[in-house]
């Protein structure tokens, strides 16, 4: 007799099937996973990279290139209130890392990161530069965060902006993170708004002219699309 053969299976994809869970269960999880080694390794690179950034600005290694000024740099009034919006950045920039999952992803997330602001501090470095001097309202005790955020960080390692650099990158990064859950658009909307309030508040600071921007905005898309085309699997919570 023919011996009986079971009939073949079809095989299991080792591919993750798309989350099915509501956008909002996956959005709180996601901020909830691994939130304290997060926050304390987001903490952690914001020092050392800050460490670096002074360094630069302090001591220059080359004599510093003044940018110049564009048609539209004159055109932008000089809004102190938008300060606000600048230092927004810092909060802005540990969105994406806060939406991973896994170890791995965190890590490689954070190498990408690195190696962006890396390139940026090289350019500080060997090419250093600083916006024009800016004539300022000699009262700016109405705006006391403009007036810390000048006595803090001086208008020198101005191109290109890595302020404009890691914005795009984060903004990027969100943008893709919220389509994997499936979000409402208008929460991708509010956060190319939110970009695009940083961007300008660097040019209505005066912090950057035109041009830091104009070469911010391809570095900061340009590791944003790498680090997505080389990144690990996100594991299912």
């Amino acid at each position: 007799m023919p011996e009986h053969r079971p009939p073949p299976q079809p095989e299991r994809s080792t591919a993750l099937s798309p989350d099915a869970r509501p956008w909002a269960v996956q959005l709180w999880q996601r901020m909830r996973h691994r939130f304290w080694l997060k926050l304390i390794g987001i903490s952690l690179f914001m020092w050392v990279f800050f460490t670096g950034y002074f360094h630069l600005l302090r001591y220059p290694a080359f004599p510093v290139t003044e940018m110049p000024l564009t048609a539209l740099d004159r055109l932008i009034p000089f809004q102190p209130g938008t300060v606000f919006a600048y230092l927004s950045l810092w909060l802005y920039v540990g969105t994406p890392p806060g939406l991973l999952l896994g170890f791995r992803p965190l890590v490689v997330y954070g190498l990408w990161a690195a190696a962006l602001c890396l390139t940026g501090l090289a350019c500080f470095y060997f090419f250093p530069t600083a916006v024009p001097a800016l004539a300022l309202d000699p009262d700016l005790a109405r705006f006391p965060a403009f007036a810390l955020l000048q006595g803090v960080d001086a208008a020198g390692n101005a191109c290109p902006s890595l302020h404009v650099a890691t914005a795009m990158f984060s903004a990027i990064w969100i943008h893709r993170l919220l389509g994997d859950m499936r979000a409402p658009p208008v929460l991708q909307a509010l956060s190319g708004v939110w970009f695009l309030l940083i961007v300008h508040s660097t040019l209505a600071t005066k912090q950057h002219v035109v041009l830091d921007v104009l070469a911010g905005l391809p570095l900061g898309a340009a590791f944003a699309f790498a680090s997505m085309r080389w990144r690990p699997r996100e594991p299912r919570l």
